[in-house]
């Protein structure tokens, strides 16, 4: 969808597509309209992120009445698509908002600006550990504009029915597998979703013992028999019916409304915050949030992830004002009142004290889990290679295999292993 200034035609689509191919035209900017300085503005979300960002976009044109923003937002995957379209021809928006599996992909590429030489881009409002996720090479890419974390989200109601022990700050991997398996024996449902198929969990895991995904250069940081452990509790844990079965893991989508949790099969799931929210239309006010499990020796694997970045174009017309619309959006406290917590709670710490009290509805739920939180969870890892993309989905082929007692553990493992390393490879 687009903002009403600009009608993108299909002739358009055909020029970038014919970019693309030519992998050299595009100026990167819209330039000047009746002498005022246009930005094009481009995110990806639902019709209420959209509302929030037009309302908190017109705020920004009245400050600056010589910038015209043109905005364009659009559903996660569309969104992705096309925007590699307009990265490969030269023609990415000025501002465009980034996930964090892409920063290192477009910075690589040469697509992104470097924010650290604008001014008008303040950044000493926000954690260093957040920051430092944005950068690639020694320079400032990307800003984190919001900040999530994984968590248990389960419903109270049915698990304080089952008469089981509810989550706990600290509770291991080993307190979870034990709870898992008694709500299975006391509901005759899965505890959880398996959380053999995420990456994600996987790193929670990893980071709980002290190892991490990926060295600093981009390489595998653990082993097979890293990943073989792994995948031999969450495949004996399936096999107890602790966690859900290989028909209903494969039945993932991405959202949360095709959980195991919400199609009424478990009773837990592991996920990032502020998306489950689109669980609360189904498991009511009973849905809860709970601190991921940490390490035997209670190390916390768990990390505040910046949920979405803002980035600029390397090829716009008027860096500064790119630079004046990303410091806007992050800093300004009328646009994070505007915002809410749409990207997830704000990362300038000083706007996030501000917005907690205020904050309504599951966005409270989300606050009042992070502030728990607070001080107690080490830095994020810097946003992971490029063939990162790929990988999630290899890890959950492969853990499919699994699944389906096509291959061991070991076996699922070593096979990820070497074809990560050959993704991987420089």
């Amino acid at each position: 969808m687009t903002r009403n200034r600009t009608t993108r035609s299909c002739c358009l689509a055909a020029v970038l597509m014919l970019c693309a191919a030519l992998a050299g035209c595009g100026s990167g900017s819209s330039d000047t309209k009746g002498g005022k300085t246009v930005l094009r503005y481009a995110w990806w979300g639902n019709p209420d992120r959209a509302v929030r960002t037009e309302n908190a976009v017109a705020l920004f044109e009245k400050r600056h009445p010589d910038i015209e923003v043109q905005t364009s937002f659009a559903g996660y995957d569309a969104y992705k698509q096309k925007l590699a379209t307009q990265a490969a021809g030269g023609d990415a928006p000025d501002v465009m908002q980034l996930d964090y599996r892409q920063i290192d992909q477009y910075a690589s590429a040469g697509v992104l600006l470097d924010l650290g030489k604008h001014n008008a881009l303040r950044t000493g409002g926000i954690d260093q550990g957040l920051l430092a996720t944005g950068v690639v090479d020694g320079r400032q890419y990307a800003i984190p504009q919001g900040r999530g974390t994984e968590t248990v989200v389960y419903d109270a109601e049915q698990w304080k029915a089952a008469g089981v022990k509810t989550p706990r700050k600290g509770w291991t991997w080993e307190d979870w597998a034990d709870a898992m398996r008694a709500l299975a024996r006391a509901t005759g449902k899965a505890g959880a979703t398996d959380p053999g198929q995420s990456e994600d969990a996987f790193e929670v895991w990893l980071r709980g013992q002290g190892k991490k995904l990926y060295t600093t250069d981009g390489r595998l940081a653990f082993t097979a028999a890293d990943l073989t452990r792994w995948w031999s509790f969450t495949d004996a844990l399936r096999k107890d019916g602790a966690v859900s079965s290989a028909v209903q893991t494969t039945q993932l989508d991405g959202s949360v409304e095709n959980t195991p949790l919400a199609r009424g099969e478990a009773i837990a799931d592991i996920n990032w915050d502020a998306p489950s929210s689109g669980l609360t239309a189904i498991v009511g006010d009973g849905l809860t949030l709970a601190p991921m499990p940490s390490g035997a020796d209670g190390t916390p694997g768990q990390y505040f992830k910046p949920s979405v970045f803002l980035g600029a174009s390397a090829k716009t017309a008027h860096p500064e004002g790119a630079a004046q619309l990303i410091d806007f959006l992050v800093n300004d406290p009328a646009a994070a009142k505007i915002l809410g917590a749409t990207r997830g709670i704000p990362v300038n710490e000083a706007i996030r004290k501000q917005q907690l009290p205020v904050l309504e509805d599951f966005d409270k739920t989300v606050g009042g889990y992070q502030s728990t939180l607070e001080g107690t969870l080490k830095d994020p890892p810097q946003a992971p290679p490029q063939g990162d993309n790929a990988l999630q989905t290899t890890f959950q082929r492969d853990y499919d295999q699994v699944s389906f007692g096509r291959m061991t553990p070991r076996e699922a493992a070593e096979n990820y292993i070497t074809e990560a390393e050959a993704e991987l490879r420089p």
